[in-house]
């Protein structure tokens, strides 16, 4: 009997033993379609999130962004297409995933989107003035105000669009080529209102301050020209020279 014992602890071990290395040996031949399910699952994730939170959708109309993009005042990049009376129009550029983003995005081509500077009334020269700051096909990126039928009101930059860059709104009114306006789309009570529209109002100061465009003070003798002119001696004097003219031509 004490013999027997021993010899069924090493058949017990010997079937455990073999069982494990069934196991391991499934493992090991399954591995690799262990990692393809695993990846096609992370795929599928990836493709359901992008689709939900349009991450990688490429808007053509103002009217295809979610609301709850407008809401958060999300920063959209783009590219510049052209200049407009009222702003300027871009082509966005959703954000790009390789592999995935190609096989999700149908057209690649479509219409801008209309954009007008938030915050801003801008003047003919404050136009020419940004038609010389950014080049055609430039990168730049939007933060999403407001939307009014076809056109969004946005923040426009260059960079990211963080607390530390600059919009293209406070440069136009430091040129003083605009003038400050409220900031429609954002409520008037809210901290991140106060805080732009601060920023907005300190850039057309400093405008004034430096006599900048719009603020540019005349000259004195174009203080007198003008004053000449409204005069009654300088009515007067036009009316001479007209009559004069007339006279030369008979």
């Amino acid at each position: 009997m004490p013999d027997e014992q021993p010899a069924r602890l090493d058949e017990v071990d010997d079937k455990a033993k073999n069982i494990i290395t069934v196991v391991s040996k499934l493992a090991d031949d399954n591995l690799t379609l262990l990692r393809s399910v695993s990846t096609g699952l992370a795929i599928v994730g990836i493709v359901i999130l992008g689709r939900s939170v349009k991450l990688i959708t490429k808007f053509n109309a103002a009217s295809e962004i979610p609301a709850r993009f407008i809401e958060r005042n999300v920063s959209l990049r783009g590219r510049v297409f052209r200049f407009t009376d009222e702003g300027l129009e871009v082509e966005h550029i959703p954000i790009h995933i390789p592999v995935l983003s190609p096989l999700l995005v149908k057209c690649q081509t479509g219409a801008p989107l209309h954009v007008r500077l938030a915050g801003v009334e801008l003047t003919a020269e404050g136009r020419e003035w940004l038609r010389r700051q950014l080049k055609p096909a430039e990168t730049v990126w939007l933060k999403l105000i407001r939307q009014e039928g076809d056109t969004l009101d946005c923040l426009v930059s260059r960079g990211r669009g963080s607390l530390f860059s600059t919009y293209l709104n406070e440069e136009v009114l430091r040129q003083g080529l605009a003038r400050s306006a409220p900031i429609l789309g954002l409520d008037h009570h809210s901290r991140e209102y106060w805080r732009l529209h601060r920023r907005l109002l300190k850039a057309e100061l400093h405008a004034e301050r430096k006599g900048r465009g719009l603020w540019r003070e005349s000259s004195l003798w174009e203080r007198v020209s003008v004053a000449l002119q409204e005069s009654f001696v300088g009515r007067s004097l036009k009316s001479l020279l007209s009559l004069t003219s007339r006279t030369k031509d008979q």
